[in-house]
Parts: structure tokens; C-alpha cells; sequence
């Protein structure tokens, strides 16, 4: 039984990846109607204030859902929102299972829905391949339990840790996979930050260019809205020729400093929380990526490094400001993977605070 659940929660697992920064500030969400060991039903949910995942399984499945088992990648909602309970219309439809791969970390459902399908004379299993689900959807874990963005830092430098020369020409560190990749992460998050330096320096357009140059997503997941581009301005002064400023993308935000010439990162990171940002992408240069150690908001990090060397003592690092005194006070990474894209490796964990 328990290969077979893992089976069906990793179905809905998949599903729910397709909507991936399509969501927010909801957590990505798929599910699957099982019978006779054979999927009648499959769904995920699309978008905010759009039907959820056990909805669109259930419709597929009709009455052939009557007697089944409905897997789903997190606990089913139990209170009114945008929609109906779900636990009501999985109910209705005659559930008998429900395997959850985790509960929801939303205060208002936490094991509520479990407790009402219960209620509900229908058995449940929630714990099937839960570190996938939670990863999934770490950062909807943050946003609604801490209230504030989930925070990955995006470098990627040579091998002896610069991002650009000491004339500052950076393009390109990393190769056409690694960018690739970046594109990826982008389409994923709710805003990008980058400090006005690396205006200057890249002109860059801080969108999400993803399959060839087509920045939208099968038509069955809907349009990818394109990131927040939030330029933090601590006094050199952007262009109006700037790209960034006169192309198609996200919004552009100005974050100019206060008095001590920097911007608040946790105050801005708190007005994005606001606004139902719940993943944000740093990527730079090095005196923001190292401002946001420095607030201790950062969660993750994804280091593109690349089999070169630069050197030079004026060429610039990835993580600037002043540092550390002692290798004991350093930032641990934990859970790091390595990963090869190209040429280049690619590093991804997270942040030990």
C-alpha cells in the first residue's frame, strides 16, 4: 500500500509542478482520482481565486469517483476563501481515501480538513512523500506562517568567486544552460531584486524569458505573469535609457536608500508580503546579495559556478560588504546539491540562520 500511495502522490506531485509561479500567494496544489488501481481523474490548481486541484480530479473522474481514492500533494481546505471547501465536494463524490502528502500550514485549515474528512466517514493518510511536498511549496510555507517572502540569492562567478573583471565586464560568467536556468528560476518567483550598480553595469531586463523566447506556459496553466523588477537605488541614479525601464516585463520599482545610504531589505520585504509576494530572487551585485546576509532574510541560495578564473584584487566578488572576521562566524549552507548544467555547476541549498 504504501509504494502504491507513493506512486499516486508523486502523479500529483507532477501535476502540481505545472503551476509553479502561476499560483502565488497560493501554494501549488495537485491531485488525482484513483480507482481500481487506474487514474480517472486528474487536476491542479492554476491560479489564485481559481477552482482547486481536488475540483478539476474530481469533474474528470464524474461519477466514477463514487467509491475511489483521491491523492492530493496537500491537505484539502476545509473553510471558505475565494471557493467552497473542498472537503465537501470531495464528500459529495462519494471519496472514499484521501492520502494527503502533507497538511496545510495555513493556520485556518491546519489539520481542519483531515478532521472534517474524517467526520465525513472517509478515511485519511497525510505524510506520503512530505519533504517533496514541502519543498514544492517552501515558499508558500514561509509566506504563511512567517509572513514574509521566501529568499533565494542567484550568483553565478568563476571559480575563484568573481562575478565580474576589475573593469566590470561580467558577460557572460556562465554559459547558455546556466542562463537558461536562471530563466527557469525567474518564472518561478514573484520578484527579482538587483541594485542599481548592476543596472548600470549589465542593463539588464530582469524578465523571465522561458521555451525559446515564448514567455508563456502551456495554455492548459494560463499566462506566466512576469516578476516584480525592483532596482535598489542607494545613489547612483538610473538612466532613463535604462532597459529595464523601457521594456515589456513586471513592474518597476525604485527602492531608494534612507539616511545611511542603504535599503531596508526586511522593510521591503515586508511591503512585498503585502502586496502577496511570497518568492523573491536576488541576484545582485555583490554589496545587495551581501546587505541580504547581513539581514539574515535570506532562505536559499543558487551559485552557478563556472571553470574559470579571472582574478585580480578590484575585480568584483559575489557576496561583497565587510564580511567576517573568523571562519567559525561564517554562513553555513545546509542540504547542498550539486548539479552540472553545461559547463557550469550549478549549487543550490539553504541557509543555516
Amino acid at each position: 500500500m504504501r509504494a502504491q500511495d507513493e506512486k499516486y502522490i508523486a502523479a500529483a506531485l507532477e501535476l502540481a509542478k505545472r503551476a509553479e509561479g502561476l499560483t502565488s500567494p497560493n501554494p501549488c496544489v495537485g491531485a488525482v482520482v484513483v480507482k481500481g488501481g487506474r487514474i480517472i481523474g486528474r487536476g491542479y490548481h492554476r491560479r489564485a481565486g481559481g477552482p482547486h486541484a481536488e475540483i478539476y480530479a474530481l469533474r474528470q473522474a464524474g461519477r466514477k469517483a463514487e467509491g475511489a481514492t483521491l491523492y492530493v500533494s496537500l491537505e484539502p481546505c476545509s473553510h471558505y476563501g475565494r471557493t467552497p471547501p473542498c472537503v465537501d465536494s470531495i464528500s459529495s463524490a462519494g471519496i472514499k481515501r484521501v492520502v494527503a502528502a502533507m497538511k496545510d500550514p495555513n493556520p485556518l485549515n491546519n489539520g481542519k480538513g483531515i478532521a472534517a474528512l474524517k467526520r465525513h466517514g472517509i478515511k485519511t493518510d497525510v505524510g506520503i512523500l512530505e519533504k517533496r511536498a514541502g519543498q514544492l511549496n517552501e515558499a508558500f510555507i514561509k509566506y504563511i506562517t512567517k509572513k514574509m517572502p521566501f529568499v533565494t540569492v542567484k550568483a553565478a562567478q568563476s571559480l575563484d568567486g568573481k562575478i565580474a573583471t576589475r573593469t566590470g565586464d561580467s558577460k557572460w560568467i556562465s554559459g547558455e544552460e546556466a542562463r537558461k536556468f536562471v530563466h527557469h528560476l525567474r518564472s518561478k518567483v514573484g520578484a527579482i531584486i538587483v541594485g542599481s550598480r548592476t543596472v548600470l553595469k549589465d542593463d539588464p531586463l530582469l524578465t523571465a524569458r522561458i521555451r525559446g523566447g515564448n514567455e508563456k506556459r502551456p495554455s492548459s496553466a494560463g499566462s506566466k505573469k512576469q516578476p516584480l523588477r525592483i532596482i535598489l537605488c542607494g545613489g547612483s541614479k538610473i538612466p532613463a535609457s535604462a532597459r529595464v525601464l523601457n521594456s515589456e516585463g513586471g513592474e518597476v520599482i525604485i527602492a531608494k536608500a534612507r539616511k545611511n545610504g542603504k535599503v531596508g531589505i526586511k522593510a521591503l520585504l515586508k511591503y512585498l508580503a503585502k502586496r502577496g509576494i511570497t518568492h523573491v530572487l536576488i541576484e545582485g551585485g555583490g554589496e545587495v546579495i551581501a546587505s541580504a546576509f547581513e539581514a539574515k532574510v535570506v532562505d536559499k541560495v543558487c551559485f552557478f559556478i563556472s571553470p574559470k578564473i579571472v582574478g585580480g584584487r578590484q575585480a568584483v566578488t559575489s557576496v561583497e560588504g565587510n564580511g567576517i572576521g573568523r571562519v567559525s562566524k561564517a554562513i553555513e549552507i545546509k542540504d547542498a546539491t550539486v548539479r552540472k548544467l553545461g559547463c557550469d555547476f550549478m549549487i543550490e541549498g539553504y541557509v543555516r540562520n
